[in-house]
């Protein structure tokens, strides 16, 4: 069994919850599944981000797929509208699941660890190709997700980010990236789970972090829960409505 960081994580408090093996200042896991980590991070950004002076402008951004389903929840707790926004990983050419960048829709640089490229003897142009594949299915996801539409209003907003967790955060930079450059008001990133270093990295792109568990010997997010199917677009489109 995993447990989390202690709470001298100020920015991410240690919340109270269910789960059997839970210790006095550490949480256990896994996560029953994204749902119920959803309900329980709801419960949390409740108490953590002060949400009275932004009645009106709340919004829940979920970066698709995975985090949708968490998002789900804390719409539905937080009584806030939500919606997506999609972000696609730059996956490495030979090991399309280690991400060493990301892009985000609403901002056109690429988001790039560079000291990750730096270690595996990458650059920009090596990743050409995978960035062209990875825009084609960015712009394929708004149009299944939102008809098209542009990201709703978010300049002066409170906007809430959430996935259902954080390996290395560099598709969470991409997304927080493009909300401030479209000034939003107050940025929290939110997510059941996070490796200790990424959930650290956010601190300088969002406003406020609020992460559940950040576990101490951190493999992957799926690790982190007993159910961790993945989901469809048809499975997106219903959290949505």
């Amino acid at each position: 069994m995993l447990h989390c960081a202690p709470r001298a994580w100020l920015f991410a408090p240690v919340c109270a919850g269910y789960i059997p093996g839970m210790r006095h200042g550490e949480y256990a896991l896994p996560f029953p599944d994204r749902e119920a980590a959803g309900v329980l991070l709801a419960d949390r950004l409740g108490h953590a981000v002060a949400l009275a002076g932004w009645a009106g402008r709340i919004l829940v951004l979920a970066l698709p797929r995975g985090g949708v389903a968490v998002a789900k929840q804390v719409a539905v707790g937080l009584s806030a509208p939500m919606s997506v926004l999609v972000t696609r990983k730059i996956g490495h050419p030979g090991q399309p699941e280690l991400g060493v960048g990301a892009i985000a829709e609403g901002l056109a640089p690429v988001v790039y660890d560079g000291d990750l490229l730096a270690r595996l003897s990458l650059s920009p142009s090596d990743l050409a190709p995978v960035v062209t594949a990875e825009r084609a299915e960015l712009n394929r996801r708004v149009q299944v997700y939102r008809g098209g539409r542009p990201l709703p209003q978010v300049a002066g907003w409170c906007v809430i980010v959430v996935d259902d967790g954080l390996a290395t955060g560099v598709t969470a930079r991409a997304a927080l990236r493009s909300l401030r450059a479209a000034q939003a008001g107050h940025l929290v990133l939110a997510a059941p789970v996070a490796a200790p270093a990424a959930a650290q990295e956010m601190r300088a792109e969002a406003d406020q972090v609020v992460i559940l568990a950040m576990p101490r010997r951190f493999r992957s997010v799926g690790q982190c829960y007993r159910s961790f199917g993945q989901l469809t677009d048809a499975d997106v489109l219903g959290l949505l409505t």
